[in-house]
């Protein structure tokens, strides 16, 4: 799947729900989903400047590709992790650089969170596009 077709099946996912709670709710779900990270991993190193809650990013490149892995110590936030890990992890530094990540804005997140989580997820969109540039410099 392309990076615009799993943000198009999120927004489906999402459009169930009419209500925020449930929307918040699968998000939790979402972020319970999500596997936790090794302690070692959650380092200052890794840790994503601008959240107010603590969010950690670990990613390595293989075959050109980067994977993504993330952890939060908030449940909501961690929800928002596992949705950007999966449309970003596993895709190559361009197909990242390239993609609008739309889905924020359609759903409506920003409106809905909290100015301090909508701030934090705009530094983790911010940290993926950087790590995308910087991976990309190292492949070409």
């Amino acid at each position: 799947m392309t990076i615009e077709e799993i943000q198009k099946e999120i927004i489906e996912e999402f459009s169930v729900y009419d209500d925020w709670m449930d929307k918040y709710a699968y998000l939790i779900e979402l972020g319970n989903q999500l596997g936790p990270l090794d302690p070692k991993d959650k380092t200052d190193q890794n840790l994503i400047k601008g959240c107010q809650s603590r969010v950690w990013f670990v990613t390595e490149i293989k075959d050109g590709k980067i994977h993504f892995r993330g952890e939060s110590d908030a449940v909501i936030v961690k929800g928002l992790v596992a949705l950007l890990l999966r449309v970003v992890s596993g895709r190559t530094p361009e197909e990242i650089m390239k993609n609008d990540l739309h889905f924020i804005d359609d759903l409506g997140l920003k409106q809905h969170l909290s100015p301090t989580r909508s701030n934090g997820l705009l530094a983790m969109v911010k940290q993926i596009r950087l790590y995308a540039v910087a991976y990309n410099r190292i492949e070409s």
